[in-house]
């Protein structure tokens, strides 16, 4: 049995060995049967196939990579499942919504998951190569191959088919424009129509197909494969040589990576690096004798190849030789070229490959978006030109071409912004209807048209063509920075930057990319130095936004070529170590040893390193040099924002007093905060106003997409985080991080603007963070495919080298050159920094920029009778002509004659304080809440024209010599507005710098400038501010909001001699108060509760001889008490509340025995002045203290706990207040007269 069945499988054997000859096509129609239902084929034959030889008779499928078979997939990880019931109505599990909104920001990375580079094209790509499928042909193919065989070696046939060229011309140019400025490369026709063939095959895989004879039966070879040859004319030696190297699987290609393949082909050959693996396997080829004005050819197929495409010239066909150019335009003539398939007749019919030829057609001319994913491969941001028919102008469509046109390019001025390519982190098309030629009534045909287009490329009444216009368009507006500015009214400034932006562009010389590289190099450099080195340590890297380096270098350039005089930035801590060392100079070894915990021992709390300031000088190309700083700031973002600009602005009036150079103020900012924090906004409204103007601010918002875990659609509202911007009209420049040219020119055009306009200007440089909101932090748990597209993102500096390298800028030898000189610079002195025996380097270590010293003065807080003369003068002197209101003149006249003859009240001691400060030279300057008249109608420091409004200021004509004088109306902010002031006051140390409230309580909307600046700036920093806050304050039934200044939360923040708090009780000690505050050389900020009704109270008034004579005192004894020994008890108190207590006083006759003494200072603590008034009643042991404000408010429980212990055991004081209340005070005016009668009780009952 065993013998019988070895038999029968050696006959099958032998039967499938044996050659069927031409009865083979019966053979495998029986295969075919018998696979299907081996039931159907009689006995023999069934156990024939079955013991054939296995047969690889179905095509492969490939299978995604994401598929595990069962026996290589890896068991799941139990993990524990709750087995509580849910109730029947438990809501089913679901993900929230995806919100779409067409008027703002989406999620990074939602859009596209393509990254914004094109991927590095010369790189090998993985691509699979798959046996050909052969089929042994039979049955009528057999016999019709057979025929063809034998009557011609290489029987081929050729289809031939005409095709239009415009829309190749026309996009090929618009790829070629774009990667002129980026990647470099030119993509030639026969790019374009060796990619389109390669996709037409794709969909008619017949043309494929090559014919084989193996072992003598005919076959179809179908190629899964599209091994494309080229043909290459290379001449050597004198003579040409024709070379068909081929594309392997170039159906496996996008655009960018058959592009390179090709040049790489072209190289090699031209170069003769072929190898015979260029050669092999051919399945198609192409030749170009068009390149030669051939008009169309039948190449000669080679064998085993299956079609060869034939390009023909590219012209005019013969009738429309002739004809002019204008003419051709104007009636819509188009270039064509001839295109002719030679393929193998054997296995390919006639009609397939009109097929294919049809299908090349449809490509060439945009079909199935072939030219949108050739954009997309090339990361070009816009649209390509679209195929349409020529829209002639005729009774039913009568709107001008030249309108259109006209409507063309006002649209991309208003809108190309959106098609431009800013994002460096994803990649997707980005267009506007109004920014179609089709939406306009415009078509292909219009390019070559010239138009009238009025002033365009600084040139008037300009006539250009249309493709002109688009170029030059898409090169302003659309390539990778695009601007906002036609909001902006005035056309002056309008005019400025269409003349800037739509002139031809003008390429960096090979030096201005080498100084980029250098910048990039040491911010890329540094900060994986400090990465590597210092490991888990927070420094808020600037990775992923290294081209601020770029913007700051060439704001920084263009300032030290101006001769400006500084460049003072404000900034966040991401990203500042690196601008300290980059721009600024600060050494490296400093920053290092901040790291090591090692940079300084004086006695100050001190801050962290990414929230200090450093100043230094950066020098230009040309050799130039400019002061920059950094000033210091705390975490809470954007509160530098005003800051910094009261400092340059402090900085530039005393730069037009002495002549030195002007300073620009550079703010940086993110994306979220920018959008996010008012005081952006209120920054941005004090740009133009007459206190705080400052020339013009360039705003940097290093824009990376994310605030800490916030997505920018839950970021902000508007479409872009700097929308806020156009508030002031201010241009709003959008830039690509990852195209450092692009910055600098961005950075360029923002210095010049400002320059010439004096206005603020912003650049949004769209970039990425590299890790999360610290080093530590994973990202990637809230924003996933956001950290999807960060982490295959090369970084700004590689990129920028690749593109220089690929423009044959620089060679790679000098990019590492570059990067390791720089490196080997920091080791060197990380080393030198951790050697003991290596010395210190002779350099001051410094928390701040260095600001001006307060000069050393002697306190001489009385001034003569002739100055207060003069100052009395002046406000009698009216400029002729000007007509004052009745009621101002009678007011200023009641001046004149109280600083002669008295009383003086508060707001004429103001004013003699201020005065006299002037005529000794100290800037004074009052900026506030209506401050220039005065909230109560009490200082009228400025005066208003009835007729024509103009205002005259008294004081700012006292003498020749005299101090400027600055009195303002503010914005109505209390952040940004006291930000300003405090920082005005670090660079004007000598001032007299004053920031008013309309009421004491509206200092709380800049509590963060209280706590960050105010009561700390010198203890964080060493950065000391003499900035005076004068807040009325005082409880006369107003309510909860207008009574009181909260002195209890600036008590709270007073340790040391951080800051003082005073509550003057007279006029006369006000004036000593601001006179004594500007002369002793202690720099530091003063609040003072300035009173309201107390400003016409007839009581609370002071002598002339109280300002000709004495000086500030801290602690006033009551000057009428003539018999201290019958004094039986002390009140003491600060403020309004003295004159209150007084009045009662009187009122119950106790005049001689309640001795009231007043605190004029609550801060520092007066101790010894209030221990050497108490001595002088030995007697008294009932001492009170009495205070309007709450007891959990006011200075009360600061005393108890602060100035109690001082004292000693021998002084009781017992503490008298109104209730304890959680708002400033009552609403009701009944309630706020029991309390206050109650309060006069506890003060004098049992006297």
């Amino acid at each position: 049995m065993r013998c019988r069945k070895e038999a029968k499988r050696s006959t099958a054997a032998n039967m499938s060995n044996d050659g069927f000859g031409t009865n083979d096509w019966i053979i495998e129609e029986l295969r075919e049967h018998y696979l299907a239902d081996p039931s159907s084929v009689s006995p023999t034959w069934r156990e024939y196939f079955a013991n054939e030889p296995e047969r690889h008779l179905t095509p492969r499928v490939r299978v995604p990579a994401t598929v595990t078979s069962p026996e290589t997939a890896q068991p799941l990880k139990e993990h524990p499942v709750s087995t509580t019931p849910l109730p029947g109505n438990a809501p089913v599990a679901t993900v929230e919504p995806s919100e779409v909104r067409t008027e703002s920001p989406s999620i990074p990375g939602a859009i596209s998951p393509l990254g914004p580079d094109v991927p590095n094209p010369f790189a090998e790509p993985v691509v699979s190569r798959d046996e050909p499928i052969r089929t042994v042909l039979k049955g009528p193919a057999k016999a019709t191959a057979l025929n063809m065989d034998a009557s011609l070696m290489m029987p081929t046939a050729t289809s031939l088919r005409t095709v239009p060229m415009k829309l190749v011309i026309e996009n090929r140019a618009s790829m070629n424009n774009f990667l002129r400025r980026s990647w470099g490369g030119k993509v030639s026709f026969t790019h374009i129509i060796a990619y389109a063939m390669v996709q037409a095959i794709k969909d008619q895989m017949a043309m494929n197909t090559t014919y084989e004879v193996a072992e003598g039966k005919p076959s179809a070879v179908q190629h899964s494969n599209i091994n494309l040859g080229i043909a290459i004319d290379v001449e050597r030696g004198g003579k040409r040589q024709l070379l068909v190297p081929n594309i392997k699987s170039a159906e496996q290609y996008n655009f960018a990576r058959f592009y390179a393949a090709y040049e790489t082909l072209v190289r090699k050959a031209r170069k003769g690096e072929l190898t015979m693996d260029n050669f092999t396997g051919t399945t198609v080829s192409i030749t170009n004798p068009g390149g030669i004005g051939t008009n169309a050819s039948v190449p000669r197929l080679m064998p085993g190849q299956a079609m060869i495409l034939g390009v023909g010239s590219i012209d005019y066909t013969a009738e429309f030789a002739g004809t002019s150019l204008h003419d051709a335009d104007a009636m819509a003539v188009s270039k064509v070229t001839t295109l002719t398939s030679t393929y193998d007749h054997r296995v390919i019919q006639g009609a397939q490959s009109g097929e294919f030829l049809r299908r090349m057609h449809s490509l060439l001319l945009g079909a199935d978006n072939f030219y949108e994913e050739i954009f997309q491969d090339l990361r070009i941001p816009y649209p390509p030109v679209k195929w349409a028919v020529d829209i002639p102008v005729n009774d039913s469509n009568q709107l001008d071409k030249s309108a259109r046109v006209a409507g063309l390019i006002s649209a991309f001025r208003t809108l190309g912004h959106l098609q431009a390519d800013t994002d460096p982190l994803e990649f997707r098309m980005r267009t506007h209807p109004d920014l179609e030629l089709e939406f306009h009534g415009l078509t292909l045909w219009d390019l070559d048209r010239t138009f009238p287009v009025g002033r365009f490329g600084a040139v008037d009444n300009a006539r250009v063509s249309l493709r002109r216009v688009i170029d030059q368009l898409r090169n302003a507006y659309c390539h990778t920075m695009g601007i906002e500015y036609m909001h902006i009214h005035d056309i002056a400034q309008r005019r400025w930057i269409q003349d800037r932006l739509e002139s031809p562009h003008r390429s960096r010389s090979r030096e201005g990319h080498l100084r980029i590289l250098d910048q990039l190099n040491e911010a890329e450099v540094f900060e994986t130095f400090l990465q590597t080195k210092y490991v888990g340590q927070t420094r808020f890297s600037l990775e992923g936004a290294e081209s601020a380096i770029v913007v700051l270098a060439a704001i920084c350039e263009a300032a030290a070529d101006a001769h400006l005089g500084e460049v003072a930035i404000g900034m966040p801590h991401r990203g500042r170590l690196n601008v300290l060392t980059s721009i600024v100079g600060k050494l490296y070894s400093q920053v290092f040893r901040e790291f090591d915990n090692r940079a300084s021992t004086d006695q100050v709390s001190g801050d962290v390193k990414y929230h200090l300031g450093a100043d230094g000088h950066y020098t230009a190309a040309s050799g130039n040099t400019v002061r920059t700083s950094v000033a210091a700031n705390p975490s809470h973002l954007e509160t530098v924002d005003p800051v910094l600009e009261g400092i340059a602005r402090a900085k530039n009036d005393q730069a037009t007093l002495d002549g030195s150079g002007s300073v620009l103020p550079v703010l940086m900012h993110g994306d979220a905060s920018f959008a996010g924090q008012g005081v952006v906004y209120e920054t941005f409204q004090m740009s133009q106003l007459r206190p705080y103007r400052n020339g013009g601010t360039i705003h940097i918002v290093v824009n990376n997409q994310i605030g800490f875990t916030t997505s920018p659609g839950d970021a902000r509202s508007s479409v872009y985080a700097t929308d806020v911007a156009k508030s002031v009209q201010a241009p709003v420049i959008h830039v690509n991080g990852d195209d450092p040219d692009a910055c600098a020119e961005a950075a360029g055009l923002a210095f010049d603007f400002r320059e010439t306009f004096s206005k603020d200007v912003v650049i949004d440089m769209l970039c990425y963070r590299r890790h999360g909101h610290n080093e530590g932090d994973d990202p990637s748990l809230t924003q996933p495919l956001m950290y999807h597209l960060v982490e295959k993102k090369r970084s700004v500096r590689k990129l920028y080298t690749e593109q220089l390298i690929g423009r044959g800028d620089i060679s790679m030898a000098d990019a590492e050159a570059s990067v390791n000189r720089f490196r080997d610079r920091l080791e060197e002195v990380f080393s030198n920094v951790r050697d003991p025996l290596v010395p210190k380097e002779p350099v001051e270590y410094r928390r701040v920029p260095v600001y001006p010293a307060k000069a050393k003065l002697l306190p001489a807080t009385s001034i003569n009778e002739a100055t207060m003369q003069r100052i009395a003068e002046v406000h009698q002197i009216l400029p002729e002509g000007f007509t004052a209101h009745p009621k101002v003149i009678t007011q200023l006249n009641r001046r004149a004659v109280q600083i002669s003859t008295g009383p003086i009240d508060w707001a004429t001691a103001e004013l003699l304080a201020f005065g006299s400060l002037l005529m000794e030279g100290h800037r004074v300057r009052l900026v506030g809440q209506d401050a220039r008249r005065g909230t109560f109608s009490q200082r009228f420091g400025a005066i208003v024209d009835q007729a024509t409004n103009e205002a005259w200021v008294p004081l700012k004509h006292l003498t020749a010599n005299q101090a400027p004088f600055d009195i303002f109306d503010s914005l109505l902010s209390e952040y940004a507005a006291l930000g300003f002031e405090y920082g005005y006051s670090v660079a004007a140390p000598d001032a007299l710098v004053c920031w008013e409230a309309q009421y004491g309580d509206f200092v709380n909307g800049a509590q963060i400038i209280t706590d960050e600046f105010v009561s700390s700036g010198f203890t964080k920093w060493t950065q000391k501010s003499g900035v005076v806050l004068l807040l009325p304050h005082g409880y006369e039934g107003a309510g909860p909001d207008h009574s009181s200044a909260r002195l209890e939360r600036f008590l709270q923040l007073c340790t040391g001699d951080n800051m003082a708090v005073c509550q003057p009780s007279t006029p006369a000690s006000y004036f000593h108060l601001l006179r004594r505050h500007v002369q002793i050389n202690q720099h530091r900020p003063l609040i003072i509760a300035t009173p309201k009704s107390m400003l016409r109270n007839k009581a609370a008034v002071s002598t002339p001889q109280d300002f000709t004579t004495g000086t500030w005192e801290p602690v006033l004894d009551d000057p009428s008490i003539a018999d201290r020994s019958k004094v039986r008890r002390i009140v003491l108190c600060s403020g309004k509340v003295a004159w209150d207590l007084k009045t009662e006083r009187a009122r119950r006759e106790m005049d001689s025995r309640v001795a009231i003494i007043t605190l004029e200072r609550l801060f520092p603590l007066p101790v010894e002045e209030l221990v050497e008034v108490l001595a002088a009643y030995p007697q008294v042991d009932d001492i009170r203290w009495v205070q309007d404000e709450p007891a959990n408010q006011g200075p009360a429980e600061f005393f108890i706990h602060r100035l109690m212990p001082l004292l000693g055991e021998d002084i009781h004081i017992s503490f008298h207040t109104r209730p304890a209340l959680a708002a400033p005070s009552t609403g009701l005016s009944t309630t706020h007269k029991a309390e206050h009668l109650k309060l006069m009780d506890n003060a004098f009952a049992g006297a």
